[in-house]
């Protein structure tokens, strides 16, 4: 006690400031601070540029995420008795596996405690998705957080306003500091929240190529390294899987469409552009399988996870999931009568050859413009604005074919997504050569 009350907001900010590595006690004041209000905006602003600065070695990243994790209520699994797991994106355009691996994971005997964010810039949001099924609740409380996953064996739901609430105060101010690229407040970040839901296993999915967060793949593989070893410093089962976002994933972006796409998967209908979705979500369940016993092998997970899918018992889950928390099942029997955008146009190709390349980032603009996604916090967002993709890159075309359909619940709004559109899909005599869809695994050591 008394080495914590000698320590003042500045000292740990000159501290980190000079170079120097932060004490335990150090970092755990610092968060109490912050979340007690006696840390000025100013003080916060300056001990995150510190760290984007100066950096964080293992033992101080570790520290930060545990003290951030237990800075406000937690989730607390025991009650279960089972192995509870969990994925993290780091986002991407079309990026819906999330509504597939949660069912098929907790259909296959493991509890998944999915609490999930909202779109922004141009990278989707799972609560806007879930949000378009009517009456559906993503708000829920502790107690309703057990209640559900106790009895279908998921949820998916947003942060309480007392789970990590450091983060929600370090992150507002990362986005007006110039610190929000960190790694290591990345990092602190994604961990302490999915920390916070008491799981046993944690599968990464860090997206890498020009529809990702970070686009560098040496920028991708040091997030997953440090996020992989804070992990299992926590005693969490951690593994990431650096992924390809080179160009949207599966057959829709945007909202409601999503559901819908995730739907049909889940009642085995497959649609050609949604192959490389259901792949990447076998694999990325088949790792959760593993990690949590059900599996000899990730490749034995992946096999359980598309029978999952195939019997329809990851659909059955759903149904029960969405029927707990409030929506209405019904929309999904006709999935695609519940699509109502006010407004379409269809983008052709302009002429013959392989679709060579785009970039993934100015897609996801494209998407956000036609209303699906928002530029800040707080801003509404479409039901029924998207694109769907009709050729994956590689594909050969020929001229005025199908490239992509937009959606918009206002015409004025096709204009400038189109224009987006045209200026980044590229047309080539020769097929381009294509990053394989999951590039590296990364492990503990």
């Amino acid at each position: 006690m008394s080495e914590t009350l000698q320590i003042h907001p500045v000292d740990v900010i000159l501290h980190k400031r000079d170079g120097l590595a932060l004490s335990d006690a150090e970092i755990q004041y610092f968060i109490r601070a912050v979340v007690e209000h006696t840390a000025t905006d100013a003080q916060i602003a300056a001990w995150l540029m510190a760290v984007w600065q100066r950096g964080l070695n293992a033992r101080e990243l570790a520290t930060l995420t545990t003290a951030m994790r237990y800075s406000g209520e937690t989730f607390d699994s025991a009650f279960l008795n089972s192995f509870c797991i969990d994925k993290h994106s780091t986002g991407g355009v079309g990026d819906k596996t999330s509504l597939l691996i949660a069912p098929i994971v907790a259909a296959a005997g493991l509890k998944v405690p999915m609490i999930s964010g909202r779109s922004l810039g141009h990278t989707g949001g799972t609560l806007d998705k879930l949000e378009t099924i009517p009456g559906f609740r993503t708000q829920l409380s502790m107690a309703e957080f057990a209640d559900v996953i106790s009895r279908c064996g998921f949820f998916m739901a947003g942060q309480t306003p007392r789970l990590v609430p450091a983060d929600r105060i370090l992150y507002g101010l990362r986005d007006h500091t110039g610190t929000v690229e960190s790694p290591n407040l990345i990092c602190a970040s994604i961990m302490s929240k999915k920390l916070a839901e008491g799981i046993n296993g944690l599968v990464l999915d860090v997206k890498t190529g020009s529809g990702a967060f970070m686009s560098k793949y040496e920028d991708a593989k040091h997030l997953a390294s440090l996020m992989v070893e804070t992990g299992e410093l926590a005693g969490t089962k951690t593994v990431a899987l650096l992924t390809a976002m080179d160009e949207p994933l599966g057959r829709f972006s945007g909202n409601w469409v999503e559901v819908w796409e995730c739907v049909d998967i889940l009642k085995n209908v497959r649609h050609p552009m949604s192959a490389d979705l259901i792949e990447l979500s076998n694999i990325l369940s088949g790792w959760m399988l593993y990690l949590g016993g059900k599996a000899d092998s990730p490749e034995a997970g992946a096999k359980l996870s598309d029978e999952m899918l195939t019997t329809g018992a990851a659909y059955k889950a759903w149904l029960e999931m969405t029927a707990l928390q409030g929506g209405d099942v019904r929309v999904f029997d006709d999935p695609a009568a519940h699509h109502k955008p006010s407004a379409r146009r269809v983008l052709t190709a302009g002429a013959s050859g392989y679709l060579h390349s785009l970039d993934c980032r100015e897609v996801g603009w494209a998407v956000q413009r036609l209303g699906a996604g928002r530029a800040k916090p707080g801003d509404p967002v479409s039901a029924h604005a998207g694109l769907e993709v009709h050729a994956k890159l590689g594909t050969k075309v020929e001229e005025g074919q199908p490239l992509l359909t937009l959606f918009a619940e206002d015409a004025a709004l096709l204009d400038e997504p189109e224009a987006m559109l045209r200026a980044t899909y590229h047309i080539a005599p020769e097929p381009p050569e294509l990053n394989p869809l999951v590039r590296e695994i990364i492990r503990a050591q």
